[in-house]
C-alpha cells in the first residue's frame, strides 16, 4: 500500500470522503465479540471502512435484513483432489462463500516437482479466489526407501519458493517420525521455514506424549489429522490449532466437535482437506461444514468464527477474517445463520458469485505446460508382475475402514501351487497393486485388500497418494493388466474393466491428477464412472472408488499401506512380508 492509497482509506473511513459502496439494512456478524451489529457497512478500495449509517457512497445495496458474514477461509486443502485446475476450483468454491484458501499442492509436486508448482501458481491467476500455496514439505511423503516419487524437494527448493514469492509457508509435515527423531534432512527443511518466519503445517496421526511434544517444539502449530477428542485436546494443550476436517471421505469434524468448548473453540478451524468436484458443486465447502457444526450443537457465530477469524489468526492472515476497518472486503450475504445458505460472495468488495453461480468467466490454459500432459511413463505390463508369493495360509491384508486409517489384518487366504492368490467371490478380499509410473523402474508392489467390495473385474487409477503411482485392484490378473494398459493410454485418471473390456474411463490428463474438461462434463463423468464401479463391479456403495483406492499407498497414515516397493507397516515405517 502506498501513501496515496493509505490517505484515501483514512479519509473514507473517517467519512470525509465518500465510500465506494454502502450496504444498508444489514445484520453484520461481529466475530470479535460474538454478536450481531445492525447498520450500514461502508467499503472503499476493496477494504472495509466501518459500520455507520452516516456513510455516503454512489453505490448503495439494500441487504434487506440479510446477514453479512466475513469471507470463509480454508486453512488446508488440496485442489488436485477436486481433479480440476486452480482456476476451475475457484469457480466451484466461491459460490459457497469461500474467499481464501491455503492450498497444499503436494499431489502435483510429487509428480512433477517445481514444474507442477509453477503450473498451479499460473492457473491461480485466472480466478478471483485468493489462493495462498504452501510449499510441499514431504516429496516424497515419507522415507524414500518406502516408495518412489516423481520428484524430490529439498530445503533449497523450499528456500527458492519463498524467495520467489511462490509459497506462503511449509505444507503439512507428514514425515512426523523424521521430526520426532530429528533427522538431519528434516531439520534443514524446518530451519528454512523457521528462520523465514513461515507458517508450518502439521500432520501427526495418533502421535502423543513426548513424541507430540517434540513435534510441537519443532514449530509446527496445527494438525488436521485428529480423529478422536483426546487427540484434539492434546494438541490444543500444546498450543496447537486443530483443523476440524469435513471432506468427501474423511469427516472427522462431528466427532471432534464433542471436545470443543467455549474455552478452546478459538483454537479450532474448519477445513476441507480433500473434496471432490461433485461434493463442492452439490453439497458445499466450508458453508456445509458450518451447517454440520451447527447441527452438532455449535452456536452459529462460533461455527462462523471457526471458518473465519480463528483461521486468519492461526495462519497469520492479519488482513482478513473479520469485518473491521482496513481489512479486505471479503464477505458473503446469507438469509439466516442457522441454515447458512450463501446468496452472494464478495472478494475485495467485488461480487464474484450469486445464487450458487460464479459471475466471472473462468479461462485456464495448459498450453505452456504441455509436459504435464505426459506423466504416465510405463513399459509394457504383464500379469507376471502381479504374482504373489504366498508361502503361508495366513497373510497381512489391508483392511479398509470408514475413516482414512486402515487395519493390518491377518487373514486366511487361498493360494495355488505357485503361491499366487486365488480370488474367492464369497470373501471380500481382492488383489491390489501399485505400479511405479515416473522413472520406468519397473517397481510393482502387490498385496491384498479387504472391504473394497469388488466382485468382478478391475479398477485402476493414477491417483495414488502421495507419490501418485498407479494403483489397481481386481479379482483377476487379466483384467488388472487391461486396466493398467488403458490407464497408460489415456495418461491418467480412472479405468474400470470387466471381462477384458474397458467399461468406463475417467480422464485426468494434467499430471494424471486433474481434468481439462468443462466442470459439468467432469462431474457427469465422475458420476457415471462411480455408478459403473458400484453396479457392474459391486464396489461397496459407501466408498468413492477412486478416492478410496487412491489412499492405499498413503504411507503416512496408519496402519497398513502398499506402495510400489511393497507392503508398508506405517506403525513401524518399514516394508513387511505379506506372509504372516
Amino acid at each position: 500500500m502506498d501513501k496515496t492509497t493509505l490517505k484515501q482509506l483514512i479519509e473514507q473511513a473517517a467519512g470525509r470522503q465518500a465510500a465506494d459502496m454502502v450496504i444498508k439494512n444489514a445484520k453484520i456478524v461481529d466475530v470479535y465479540n460474538g454478536r450481531i451489529i445492525e447498520g450500514a457497512l461502508a467499503i472503499g478500495n476493496g477494504r472495509f471502512l466501518g459500520i455507520s449509517d452516516d456513510y455516503l457512497a454512489p453505490k448503495v445495496i439494500d441487504a434487506r435484513g440479510q446477514y453479512i458474514v466475513p469471507g470463509l477461509i480454508d486453512p488446508h486443502i488440496h485442489i488436485e483432489s477436486a481433479n480440476v485446475s486452480p482456476a476451475v476450483f475457484g469457480s466451484l468454491v466461491m459460490p459457497h462463500g469461500t474467499t481464501t484458501i491455503l492450498a497444499d499442492p503436494h499431489e502435483i509436486v510429487n509428480v512433477a516437482g517445481m514444474r507442477g508448482l509453477e503450473y498451479m501458481v499460473a492457473s491461480a491467476k485466472n480466478t478471483a479466489l485468493d489462493i495462498h500455496y504452501m510449499m510441499p514439505s514431504c516429496v516424497p511423503a515419507a522415507n524414500p526407501t518406502l516408495e518412489t516419487s516423481g520428484a524430490v524437494i529439498s530445503a533449497d527448493d523450499i528456500q527458492h519458493s519463498y524467495e520467489q514469492g511462490l509459497t506462503y509457508g511449509l505444507a503439512e509435515f507428514m514425515n512426523y517420525p523424521g521430526v520426532v527423531n530429528a533427522d538431519d534432512g528434516v531439520l534443514d527443511e524446518l530451519l528454512v521455514s523457521i528462520n523465514a518466519h513461515k507458517l508450518i503445517d502439521g500432520h501427526s496421526p495418533a502421535l502423543k506424549a513426548q513424541g507430540l511434544n517434540a513435534y510441537a517444539a519443532a514449530g509446527i502449530r496445527n494438525d488436521h489429522e485428529c480423529t478422536q477428542v483426546d487427540e484434539l485436546l492434546d494438541r490444543i494443550s500444546r498450543g496447537m490449532y486443530v483443523y476440524l476436517r469435513y471432506g468427501t471421505v474423511s469427516k472427522n469434524m462431528p466427532t471432534l466437535l464433542k471436545g470443543v468448548t467455549p474455552q478452546n473453540a478459538r483454537f479450532c478451524c474448519l477445513c476441507g482437506d480433500d473434496l471432490q468436484s461433485v461434493t463442492l458443486r452439490e453439497t458445499g465447502h466450508l458453508d456445509e461444514s458450518i451447517r454440520v457444526a451447527i447441527a452438532n450443537g455449535i452456536e452459529p457465530i462460533m461455527a462462523i468464527q471457526m471458518a473465519t477469524i480463528n483461521t486468519a489468526q492461526c495462519t497469520g492472515l492479519a488482513d482478513r477474517g473479520g469485518i473491521a476497518p482496513g481489512l479486505k472486503a471479503d464477505f458473503l450475504l446469507v438469509d439466516d445463520l442457522e441454515h447458512f445458505h450463501v446468496n452472494q460472495t464478495f472478494i475485495n468488495g467485488q461480487k464474484v458469485a450469486t445464487n450458487g453461480e460464479p459471475l466471472l468467466t473462468t479461462e485456464d490454459s495448459i498450453a505452456n505446460f504441455d509436459d504435464l500432459l505426459q506423466t504416465v511413463h510405463l513399459n509394457s505390463f504383464s500379469a507376471d508382475q502381479l504374482k504373489l508369493n504366498l508361502t503361508s495360509d495366513k497373510a497381512h491384508v489391508i483392511g479398509l475402514q470408514s475413516t482414512s486409517r486402515t487395519q493390518n489384518l491377518v487373514l486366511s487366504v487361498a493360494h495355488n501351487a505357485d503361491g499366487d492368490f486365488q480370488y474367492n467371490p464369497d470373501e471380500d478380499i481382492a488383489k491390489v497393486a501399485v505400479i511405479e509410473r515416473h522413472h520406468l523402474t519397473g517397481n510393482v508392489g502387490v498385496g491384498l485388500l479387504n472391504g473394497f467390495g469388488i466382485k468382478n473385474g478391475a479398477i485402476a487409477t493414477s491417483i495414488g497418494h502421495d507419490s501418485h503411482n498407479l494403483v489397481v485392484v481386481g479379482t483377476n490378473d487379466a483384467d488388472m493388466v487391461v486396466a493398467i494398459e488403458a490407464l497408460k493410454e489415456c495418461q491418467g485418471g480412472g479405468v474400470a474393466v470387466k471381462d477384458g473390456q474397458v467399461i468406463a474411463t475417467l480422464p485426468f490428463v494434467i499430471g494424471g491428477l486433474m481434468s481439462n474438461e468443462p466442470i459439468d462434463t467432469l462431474i457427469e463423468h465422475q458420476k457415471a464412472f462411480n455408478a459403473v464401479c458400484h453396479t457392474a463391479l459391486k464396489v461397496a456403495a459407501h466408498f468413492d472408488p477412486i478416492m478410496k483406492l487412491g489412499a492405499m499407498p498413503l504411507d503416512v497414515i496408519p496402519n497398513l499401506r502398499i506402495t510400489d516397493k511393497g507392503l508398508v507397516d506405517v506403525t513401524q515405517f518399514k516394508i513387511i512380508d505379506i506372509n504372516a
